[in-house]
């Protein structure tokens, strides 16, 4: 039996966020971004929409140590706090979609899972199916997740789509788009270096080597965290789950990848 596309749209937190500004969306990238989804969605797939926190959830994260759990008698308020503050996230998002036209829906990712050192242990993901056979985007975000070993623990979006991904699969045929602020990945940092090559593709043949340049002294690591990406993408590609890391700070990037227009980024498969 042929299984429905479901696209995976993971919108990054350095993308939808200015970073260098405590609580501060970049509302205008966030509502182009809207009008692309809306504008090149087709019925030809389903689409779930997942976003980071940026320079929102991570303050309050950083400054209660919330990846660590419950340490001191503060931590039990910063998880309040840093919950707070994804859900702020959230929530500027949402209306933006709906303004746009799209037909969303909020899952809080931590209410429906537990977590064992930031890796969700089990989630219930009947909600989730439910509203792709009603076609309504669910809608996740990174946030403090309930841990069932030290109190609470740093849910990231990638965690979330990891799993979400690998449990969706019996249903449908996933292939998730990281939707970031460079065109994919690199031998080198191509700020710093202009000569720096563009791979096109990364899989079993050339892993290795990519982790390399990722964690060398070229290392492109530039959204905090391309080489841990790499690492998850290839362990869901050997599941089956392809994915590509797409530029979205260019204007009509996503639209032309949900029309099925080819657009310049890094695929990576098994």
């Amino acid at each position: 039996m042929n299984k429905s596309r479901l696209y995976i749209l993971k919108l990054g937190g350095s993308l939808i966020t200015d970073k260098l500004r405590e609580y501060t969306p970049r509302i205008d990238v966030i509502r182009r971004l809207a009008m692309e989804i809306k504008e090149g969605y087709i019925d030809d797939y389903k689409l779930i929409i997942g976003h980071g926190g940026g320079s929102f959830p991570h303050v309050s994260a950083a400054k209660y140590k919330t990846s660590l759990g419950f340490i001191d008698e503060d931590s039990k308020r910063g998880m309040s706090i840093v919950h707070y503050d994804a859900l702020r996230l959230n929530m500027i998002l949402l209306k933006e979609f709906l303004d746009a036209g799209l037909n969303v829906y909020t899952i809080h990712p931590s209410s429906i899972s537990l977590s064992k050192r930031g890796k969700i242990v089990s989630i219930y993901i009947k909600p989730i199916i439910q509203l792709l056979q009603n076609d309504i985007i669910p809608l996740v975000y990174g946030d403090v997740g309930i841990d069932i070993i030290q109190g609470c623990s740093i849910l990231s979006t990638e965690e979330i789509i990891r799993v979400l991904s690998i449990k969706l699969r019996k249903y449908y045929q996933p292939f998730i788009v990281m939707c970031g602020i460079v065109d994919g990945v690199y031998d080198k940092d191509p700020v710093k270096y202009p000569e720096a090559n563009f791979i096109h593709e990364v899989n079993r043949l050339n892993i290795r080597r990519v982790l390399r340049y990722l964690g060398g002294s070229y290392g492109i690591d530039v959204t905090g965290g391309m080489r841990t990406k790499i690492k998850i993408l290839y362990e869901l590609a050997k599941y089956g789950v392809n994915s590509m890391i797409l530029n979205c700070l260019k204007p009509g990037n996503l639209k032309s990848f949900l029309e099925g227009v080819e657009v310049k980024g890094t695929i990576v498969k098994y």
